[in-house]
């Protein structure tokens, strides 16, 4: 079971990394189209829709990997005082009442309009049209990514109800706390408190 969690996981993980290189093609658009603009005084019409596209893009697709992460924002004044299993309940609750019914109505409309957008070939309303239903099939593809990490997040629950431990995550490249921090420079609680008692006596001069 923790294989195939970790599975879900890598998935959510690769998809996000890669529709995050979208950063790198927004960044270009923006910084060649601001050139072109002011400095050649040839602005394109079709550069905007082409950003908003690229940023919706990234929007999308990070739901699955934030969640993957246990990334979300989440009111942490009371639930981190919370035994696991209570937390998981909650949890599990609002994954059933709230999460679900939201994801698949997300992913069922987002196939709904794809496949209309398709079937007229739907552009944007400028002088240079792009076509618009490729974009909107990122909403479906978005979703069902999310669904699924979802439904591994589920399983997370209902394992940590069980045992009373929450499954571990795979480690990624996170924002480093100050106990890793700690280790990578082999320093421990009493150098800390060591020093703090030396500065002390000097005064507060380190």
């Amino acid at each position: 079971m923790q294989q195939f969690l970790w599975t879900v996981d890598r998935l959510s993980t690769g998809f996000g990394k890669l529709c995050a290189w979208a950063v790198v093609g927004l960044t270009l658009l923006i910084s060649w189209e601001v050139f072109s603009r002011y400095v050649l005084n040839t602005p394109h019409a079709w550069v905007l829709d082409a950003q908003i596209m690229l940023y919706g893009l990234l929007f999308m697709t990070a739901g699955a990997y934030t969640l993957a992460k246990n990334g979300h924002v989440r009111g942490d004044v009371l639930y981190g005082f919370f035994e696991p299993r209570t937390q998981a309940s909650i949890d599990l609750a609002l994954y059933i009442v709230f999460f679900l019914p939201g994801i698949v109505a997300l992913t069922w409309a987002g196939w709904t309009f794809a496949n209309d957008s398709l079937a007229i070939r739907e552009q944007t309303f400028n002088a240079d049209p792009l076509p618009i239903y490729p974009f909107k099939f990122v909403v479906p593809v978005a979703g069902a990514m999310l669904l699924l990490q979802g439904l591994v997040e589920i399983l997370r629950c209902v394992i940590c109800l069980k045992t009373g431990v929450w499954p571990t995550r795979e480690e990624d490249v996170e924002e480093v706390d100050v106990d890793k921090l700690k280790e990578m420079v082999h320093v421990k609680d009493s150098d800390i408190e060591s020093l703090d008692r030396l500065i002390s006596q000097k005064g507060g001069q380190p």
